[in-house]
């Protein structure tokens, strides 16, 4: 089993299901709410234990319900959460997300996930030693980042960066993860002048572009590569770029290769969206192998 530190946002997701996406000054009727778990950092750990590897989960939430309500979650998720700590006077954070039109909306409020500081991480510096891949995303500080790309790069541990939300990584950051998964919005943010292709050609075998239901798209040192996605029915896209990346994060560990990796993700992701939630439909280790 696989050691996977995830070190990322938590936060509750307040999802809100409508016909229509309202427009500026706009106010339009929507058909469902419901609360449920999420945040980059929490889903990819959940996505990582569901698929069978042994996941601790580094963040922060708020001294509030929805802090207790994620906590709880991680237990029932098999997530060790003995390094995810509780901050005094700050709410947890929230998403805000609007489903509609076959889509999703996000509105993210950082809270406590901005507690989530290089000298928060220092505390975890034996676990991240340990771990056969860290997992990390952009809903944390910019510094914090770029301080788990130096201690990876100084313990020789594996990193995967999802650059999601988007901003401009430096290129120190950049050389020292060894997989970059950004969608083609992210790209265009991190590789501002260069195109997907050239993009993908300085980066072989380290940056992946995701399509959604396209697939995901590489450069393997020869040839640029789309690997495909499969086609299902979507309920609910929260959670899938999720998903992708710790389905990756898994099979890249466990010493898969690069196309056979993307292939397992692309299924991991295609199951989720048969379901409501960020969490609702990432699928077990069994469903994903019986399907691909």
């Amino acid at each position: 089993m696989v050691k996977i530190a995830v070190i990322g946002s938590s936060s509750m997701d307040l999802v809100v299901t409508s016909d229509k996406r309202p427009g500026a000054g706009e106010t339009v009727l929507g058909s469902s709410f419901k609360t449920v778990p999420g945040g980059k950092g929490a889903n990819q750990a959940v996505a990582a234990a569901r698929l069978g590897a042994d996941v601790t989960m580094i963040g922060c939430v708020g001294d509030d319900h929805y802090g207790a309500a994620i906590l709880e979650n991680f237990k029932q998720n098999n997530v060790s959460a003995a390094n995810v700590e509780p901050v005094t006077e700050t709410e947890s954070g929230t998403a805000h997300i609007i489903l509609a039109e076959g889509d999703n909306s996000i509105v993210v409020v950082k809270g406590a996930n901005d507690h989530v500081t290089p000298d928060f991480v220092k505390k975890s510096t034996e676990l991240i030693k340990r771990a056969d891949m860290v997992l990390i995303q952009q809903e944390i500080p910019e510094e914090t980042v770029e301080y788990v790309s130096d201690l990876c790069k100084e313990f020789g541990v594996q990193l995967l960066l999802n650059p999601a939300p988007a901003r401009p990584l430096s290129q120190k950051v950049i050389d020292n993860a060894n997989y970059i998964t950004p969608n083609e919005h992210e790209a265009s943010v991190l590789f501002n002048g260069l195109s997907t292709e050239d993009a993908l050609k300085q980066y072989p075998n380290k940056v992946f572009i995701t399509e959604g239901k396209e697939g995901a798209r590489y450069h393997d040192g020869e040839k640029e590569v789309l690997v495909p996605s499969y086609s299902v029915d979507a309920v609910d896209t929260t959670g899938a770029g999720d998903t992708f990346n710790a389905a990756l994060a898994v099979a890249l560990a466990e010493g898969k290769s690069i196309s056979d990796s993307l292939r397992f993700a692309n299924r991991a992701a295609s199951l989720s969206v048969t379901k409501f939630g960020a969490q609702g439909g990432m699928p077990i280790r069994k469903e994903v192998e019986e399907t691909l």
